[in-house]
């Protein structure tokens, strides 16, 4: 008698992780900077001496820094994931929200004392285009960073619960791809206001 072996069925197509609501406003989120990124980038070229001089009056320590702290962030969030979705650990995942937590608190002190420094010198809205769309963008993001931060305090509270778990992390997966935005978002920030000339 001969035996057939058959091969495993493929994995069904798994949906984005999270909700599907979480992804048409995280789209929404990105298609309103990408409009911002545009009129930058329009903005700039038209007036390439501008946004060049004024650059150079940017601190890009800070806003490295400020690079390292979100991708850390975003790492610690995905490690929570992972620890609720694969592992069942709910509290080593809440003390890896803790850190994501802490990197965007972190974010938060660079940025205001980088705002400080800026004010302190007078500058404001009106002073040129580009510190029109320096403070513009970069305030819009800030207040993203602060709404991820209330959303991963959220989630460490459940999370310490044990309101997450393998089966059950909707919740949680959809918070990770929010601050995943918002670290995807200063990554294309950074470079295009700080360093690119």
């Amino acid at each position: 008698m001969s035996t057939t072996l058959t091969a495993p069925a493929p994995d069904a197509p798994s949906a984005p992780p999270g909700d599907l609501a979480i992804w048409f406003f995280i789209l929404a989120e990105l298609l309103a900077f990408a409009v911002f990124f545009a009129a930058y980038a329009f903005a700039r070229a038209n007036n390439v001496e501008l946004f060049d001089e004024m650059q150079r009056t940017l601190d890009r320590d800070s806003g490295a820094l400020n690079t390292v702290l979100l991708i850390t962030a975003s790492w610690c969030v995905a490690r929570a994931v992972h620890r609720v979705t694969e592992d069942n650990a709910p509290g080593h995942a809440a003390r890896w929200l803790l850190g994501g937590i802490a990197c965007g608190g972190g974010f938060l002190v660079v940025k205001v004392v980088e705002y400080a420094h800026v004010f302190g010198e007078g500058i404001t809205l009106s002073t040129n285009t580009f510190y029109m769309f320096y403070i513009s963008l970069t305030f819009f993001h800030f207040m993203h960073v602060i709404l991820g931060m209330v959303i991963l305090t959220v989630l460490w509270a459940q999370t310490r619960k044990g309101l997450y778990g393998p089966g059950n992390a909707n919740g949680l997966e959809s918070g990770a791809a929010y601050w995943h935005m918002v670290d995807l978002v200063w990554i294309v920030l950074f470079p295009l206001v700080y360093v690119m000339r």
